[in-house]
């Protein structure tokens, strides 16, 4: 057993864990963080990726003793007080989801865009969101979703005065 030290959603946490746990599996078993699925186990599809000091990270590909001294952010870790962050407004507005499976992963990865570039275009959320994927929605809606969400933000990620429900106009191409 291996001591770790890790705080997940701004809660500090020490356990003693296996050297071979994956950090989605200490996540969801050890922390009850379900919100962060398992879709592949193999980092192909991005569904479990998670924020991990600052940057995506599959955390089906990162040891929980990776993760030990680490700020860990998942999907469930996003809403304060339960407001919805802008970015998942919009994913519901724009209706960003059908099954839902996927969508932890794109909001994670797309946050991390939108951190880096708040005003990207669609091309560039394509290109963001390379790594995750998605069977149900054709990927359509969620660029909408998050271009949606690139317009309700200011500069530092936190929401602007936008008005709520407004659609996304820009052609998004295939």
């Amino acid at each position: 057993m291996t001591h770790i030290k890790v705080n997940v959603d701004g809660t500090s946490y020490e356990d003693d864990v296996e050297p071979r746990l994956l950090l989605v599996h200490y996540l969801r078993d050890r922390l009850g963080l379900t919100g962060t699925p398992i879709g592949c186990d193999t980092s192909n599809c991005g569904a479990c990726t998670v924020d991990l000091d600052g940057a995506t990270a599959k955390s089906c590909s990162v040891l929980a003793v990776q993760a030990d001294g680490c700020a860990v952010t998942t999907v469930q870790g996003l809403a304060k007080d339960g407001e919805w962050t802008p970015l998942q407004r919009a994913f519901h507005e724009q209706h960003g989801l059908q099954c839902g499976y996927c969508t932890p992963g794109m909001i994670m990865a797309a946050r991390d865009l939108l951190r880096e570039n708040p005003h990207p275009t669609a091309e560039e959320v394509r290109g963001a969101l390379e790594g995750n994927l998605c069977r149900c929605t054709g990927y359509q809606n969620i660029v909408r979703a998050v271009l949606a969400a690139a317009g309700q933000q200011d500069g530092s990620g936190t929401q602007a005065q936008a008005p709520s429900g407004q659609q996304v106009t820009e052609e998004v191409t295939a």
